[in-house]
């Protein structure tokens, strides 16, 4: 029986290696075909099928075309050129994929703004984007406007929905644009794989967000890539409810349905409540996840409809084994497909044969045709660990090293195309690791495999910690929190909760007699989107640093927020009373058995 079930599994992994493959052969940085070309070749072939449904309304493929036609001449029409940026600063929207599409038809890049941004970190994003032209609807407009006096440059806002004072109806403006395609060879003649598509945010693990520069065949890769290794066909409906702004979302589940003549039902945001009854009425047969949409999914009541379902596929990552299982289990789901790979990275990893935990494996013979590795790490210096001739260690099983990945700019699948911040770049490149003259991209996780060569993510490296699907990083969270009244010194660090996916924000504070807690606690919710508002605090009388004058935070992080550890005063943010109120034992327990929705 192991025999057999060794020999199954290698089948299982063969014929998704094979799908995937036969979808992203090599794409020269030289290649005149772009993402908007492949994206026009299935609409060619798919005309009068359903692309996008949203809202009770559905785009054909052909509507879809000439939908993002008349941005790509509303572009023109502004005198947006090829090599400039629109930014899109909108939640997920029936038109938000056509409208990057539209703008690549004739050479404009899109810049996709987290539309939950406010204050400082949307202002950055905007100005760091080198866009003049934003597109809003009426969600975002009103944030947009709260950073004018920020922005380091006049950036026209056009909106999309109710218009009001100076802001452009773009609505308005489509109407007189054709729905043809621009000529080919007049909008995008010297246009090549290499030239930028997207900007998309990475938090990365300090500072501000950083643009992610994603070429045209980076976006194909990403696109062709599910198309394939979801075994997606023409009938198949791929329920999206991720962030449009994210590549997991906008990209892998919108390629898996639209480069094969499938359709998407995509919803502005996850609903737990209405979940199964959507997937049943839609007839969904895929759905892309983060783990935290599964882990929701399996601590909710039984719902009638949750094995009535047509689902044959789920595909995602940040999937926990013991979510896994239960979702399997509970929902008779057939199979899941857990992935692994970063925005601007050039490592990607797929879980073909269902191994519960892992985010894909690399067979010993098929390892020297992939560039991922993993070296030994040292989690004071935060680098890795070197030899005596210099060179890096690769990590054995079970050993736990940071992944990195082989540069090679002649393919997309191994090369990388950096940040808009050529400093942040050069930081993400390791040199010298296994030879003199090699250069691997540094992913920043840390992760192990085992002795069948499965892969099993570990953690984050530095200060970065993940919740809500977000990477959090504690820099940026603690210089917003430090302009609140009376705050001295904020050390923002994340930690574990029972039962819950990534890690919690905290915050130790320094304070003081200006400091209250109900002013501090307005701050957070207006200068902080959601997933990075800190739901613990723990106000310290002087902030520990190491050596270097670097906040110490291993001991906090170990304390977390017990307060039969804890001896200082020590707050939780209670979505109940919508306030900080103390952490007592109590309160502890309950936090600890679910009983908040954090």
């Amino acid at each position: 029986m192991k025999l057999k079930a060794r020999i199954a599994r290698e089948l299982r992994f063969i014929k998704g290696l094979g799908r995937t493959l036969k979808w992203v052969k090599p794409i020269a940085p030289d290649s005149k075909e772009l993402i908007c070309d492949d994206l026009e070749a299935a609409v060619d072939a798919h005309r009068d099928r359903p692309a996008i449904t949203f809202e009770g309304k559905t785009l054909t493929y052909g509507e879809m075309d000439a939908l993002a036609n008349r941005y790509a001449h509303w572009a023109k029409e502004q005198g947006i050129t090829r090599g400039q940026t629109v930014a899109l600063f909108m939640p997920n929207r029936m038109d938000y994929l056509p409208i990057w599409y539209g703008l690549t038809k004739v050479g404009v890049a899109s810049a996709l703004i987290n539309n939950n941004l406010t204050g400082a970190q949307l202002a950055h994003c905007l100005n760091i984007s080198g866009a003049l032209h934003c597109v809003v609807d009426g969600e975002t407009s009103p944030a947009f406007e709260a950073v004018r006096g920020q922005l380091t440059k006049h950036i026209a806002q056009w909106t999309l929905g109710p218009v009001v004072e100076d802001r452009r109806d773009l609505t308005a403006a489509l109407k007189s644009c054709s729905s043809l395609r621009p000529d080919r060879q007049t909008a995008r003649g010297d246009l090549r794989g290499k030239d930028t598509a997207l900007w998309i945010y990475t938090s990365g693990t300090t500072g501000l967000p950083k643009a992610a520069r994603i070429n045209h065949m980076r976006v194909q890769l990403y696109m062709r890539g599910f198309a394939g290794a979801t075994g997606a066909v023409a009938s198949d409906r791929i329920y999206q409810v991720l962030p449009m702004y994210h590549a997991t979302g906008g990209l892998c589940g919108m390629g898996a349905a639209l480069l094969t003549g499938g359709s998407v039902v995509l919803r502005k945001k996850f609903s737990t409540s209405h979940f199964w009854q959507d997937v049943h009425d839609e007839g969904c047969t895929m759905f892309v996840y983060i783990g935290e949409l599964c882990r929701y999914l399996v601590n909710a009541p039984e719902h009638p409809l949750e094995r009535g379902h047509k689902l044959r596929q789920v595909f995602g990552n940040g999937l926990r084994a013991d979510v896994w299982e239960q979702m399997v289990a509970r929902f008779r789901i057939p199979q899941v497909m857990e992935f692994y790979g970063a925005t601007e990275g050039n490592v990607s990893m797929f879980n073909f044969d269902g191994r519960i935990g892992a985010i894909g494996r690399i067979p010993k013979w098929l390892k020297k045709k992939v560039n991922a590795r993993l070296v030994r790490f040292d989690v004071e210096t935060e680098q890795p660990v070197r030899n005596a001739a210099g060179f890096c260690i690769e990590c054995g099983p079970d050993e736990i090293g940071e992944c990195i990945g082989r540069i090679d700019t002649s393919d997309a699948r191994t090369s990388f195309t950096g940040y808009a911040d050529k400093a942040a770049t050069e930081k993400k490149v390791l040199q010298d690791v296994f030879e003199k003259g090699d250069a691997w991209f540094r992913t920043g996780d840390l992760m192990r495999h085992d002795a069948e060569n499965y892969f099993y993510f570990v953690d984050r490296i530095g200060d970065t910690y993940r919740w809500k699907g977000e990477n959090v990083s504690t820099g940026e969270v603690a210089d917003r929190l430090a302009e609140a009244a009376g705050v001295l010194e904020a050390n923002v660090y994340g930690v574990a909760v029972p039962g819950q996916d990534g890690r919690v924000g905290m915050v130790a504070l320094t304070v003081d007699d200006d400091f209250a807690l109900t002013d501090f606690h307005a701050h957070v919710e207006k200068e902080l989107p959601s997933y990075a508002q800190p739901l613990f605090l723990r106000l310290q009388r002087q902030i520990e640093t190491t050596g270097t004058f670097k906040y110490r935070k291993v001991d906090l992080v170990e304390d977390g927020f017990n307060p039969a550890r804890v001896k200082d005063p020590l707050y939780f943010r209670n979505p109940l009373k919508k306030a900080w109120t103390k952490v007592t034992k109590a309160s502890f327990e309950k936090i600890c058995e679910g009983g908040f929705k954090l």
